[in-house]
């Protein structure tokens, strides 16, 4: 009962998210997954590493997809995620769990980041009111 009430939640946070907001619930899944995949790796859990690892990489290969390149800003994202993406793939392969925390590094600063420009553009659009 609890697992569909969290889920029927979540369904309802993506579905009523701004693109803003979606794209932070990215970086929080994708830090969710690259978590337990490190987690996993740690506790010789290689396939659910693995999975977890996917996951993120699809998501990373979303942000990459959605960048809108006509801005220069998004070029040096586009390096930044194709970077995550390689460490994503070499900690998979290779078993590394200091790339995969690179890649958790990186991802949390981009989030972070994410979030803080969002804070900064509402309390303009309130201030501009």
């Amino acid at each position: 009962m609890n697992t569909q009430m969290a889920d029927a939640y979540k369904n309802q946070q993506v579905m009523t998210a701004s693109p803003e907001q979606l794209t932070l619930l990215l970086y929080n899944g994708a830090l969710r997954f690259l978590t337990e995949s490190i987690l996993a790796m740690e506790q010789g859990d290689v396939q659910k590493s693995h999975n977890a690892n996917l996951r993120v990489q699809d998501i990373v290969r979303e942000f990459v997809q959605t960048l809108d390149m006509s801005y220069e800003l998004s070029k040096t994202w586009a390096q930044l995620y194709e970077y995550i993406e390689h460490c994503l793939i070499q900690g998979n392969i290779k078993k590394d769990l200091e790339q995969l925390q690179n890649a958790k590094s990186m991802l949390t600063e981009m989030r972070d980041t994410w979030a803080e420009a969002m804070k900064l553009t509402h309390v303009a659009r309130a201030v501009g009111k």
